[in-house]
């Protein structure tokens, strides 16, 4: 099988390549689905010792400028003047309907902000930025390309890290981040990431990219290090009931409806859908995104249909047999009154009902993550 010769390489394609991965396409990019070991045991990994992902194709804004606060808190759906230097923040771009035009991080350095974006809506992103920062006195740039990102994730995480870093990493706290030297290499760590476990992000010039990661490599080998792929990412993030964008998340949904209620901050001033937001939480929303899990044995595939008391109240989005667990577990829109915590439903497998309980996610509750 050939690649689509107009896909994207990172800057660790040859790494990969030599590690003998399974390259997929994915938002553009040719990126690892998993390596020889295979997907259970990369997530067994890192739920028990560490892995380490590419994560390079997420695009990377910076803003700066006077109003570059001003327009960051524009743009997104949190507050972003309650992030302090050295802090990041889970946060949503939204159009005026609310509707979700992506997940981001945010984060927050003493002079700009960096605006982490999900690599298939990056130029629509950058557009949308571009387009609503006419009115503002900022600088803004893409440095996407100039970026590479490795995440480190799994309870060994940080004593692997320590041996390579100048990084205080005690000091590094969650969703917190510092500048450093890893493997001779300029980095900002991050302790984020999209697991449920411990771990840090790594952005870092992406000629460093291959030589961080070889050394990341020598130094996780005591511990039981791993490459992962995209495969164990998804297990890894469906277990935890973290939404994926282009599944989970999309223009067709907006915030609310989307289990992001907790970072939609209508007290902090005006944002792009912010009216509308105010109004659907005034009335109530019709449906809402939702945990699932099967308490039959199946594999819940995105697409199949939920059921409640015989009617077909919503569909699976992302879903999968989760390796911790022995269960299936997903996420889909529900109607309002299907997708109270605890309501017995069923999904559709290949014209068999298998049935399930709505649950307020996470479903794998052992993880390392320090919060």
């Amino acid at each position: 099988m050939t690649m689509d010769d107009t896909l994207i390489k990172t800057p660790l394609h040859d790494v990969h390549s030599a590690l003998g991965a399974r390259m997929v396409p994915f938002a553009g990019y040719e990126m690892p689905i998993q390596y020889p070991r295979g997907i259970r045991a990369e997530h067994a990994a890192v739920r028990n010792a560490a892995g380490l992902f590419d994560v390079s194709h997420m695009g990377e804004f910076t803003v700066r400028g006077p109003q570059a606060e001003a327009l960051v808190q524009y743009l997104t759906v949190n507050d972003v003047a309650r992030v302090a230097p050295g802090q990041a923040q889970y946060s949503a771009l939204c159009n005026e309907d609310g509707c979700i035009l992506d997940d981001l991080l945010v984060y927050r350095f003493a002079d700009h902000f960096v605006l982490v974006v999900n690599a298939g809506n990056r130029e629509k992103d950058w557009k949308w930025v571009t387009d609503h920062a006419a009115g503002f006195d900022v600088e803004i740039s893409d440095d996407s390309d100039n970026v590479a990102l490795i995440a480190l994730q799994g309870p060994a995480s940080q004593a692997i890290l320590a041996s390579l870093t100048d990084v205080d990493l005690d000091a590094v706290g969650y969703y917190r981040f510092a500048e450093g030297s890893v493997a001779d290499a300029q980095c900002v760590v991050s302790r984020t990431g999209y697991t449920g476990e411990d771990g840090f992000e790594l952005y870092l010039p992406a000629a460093s990219a291959s030589a961080v990661w070889n050394a990341l490599s020598v130094a996780g080998e005591p511990h039981g290090i791993t490459p992962a792929g995209l495969g164990a990412r998804d297990s890894l993030r469906l277990e935890m009931g973290y939404a994926l964008y282009g599944n989970d998340l999309d223009e067709e949904h907006t915030a609310l409806e989307s289990g992001l209620g907790w970072i939609v901050k209508l007290h902090a001033g005006d944002f792009i859908g912010r009216e509308a937001l105010a109004a659907q939480k005034a009335r109530g929303v019709s449906r809402r995104l939702t945990g699932i899990r099967l308490t039959q044995r199946g594999f819940p595939r995105p697409g199949y249909p939920i059921v409640h008391d015989g009617v077909e109240v919503g569909t699976v989005t992302s879903g999968v047999a989760s390796p911790s667990l022995g269960e299936g577990v997903a996420l889909g829109y529900l109607s309002a009154g299907a997708a109270r915590p605890g309501t017995e439903v069923g999904v559709v497998i290949r014209g068999r009902t298998i049935t399930a309980r709505t649950q307020r996610p996470p479903f794998y509750t052992k993880g390392s993550i320090r919060r």
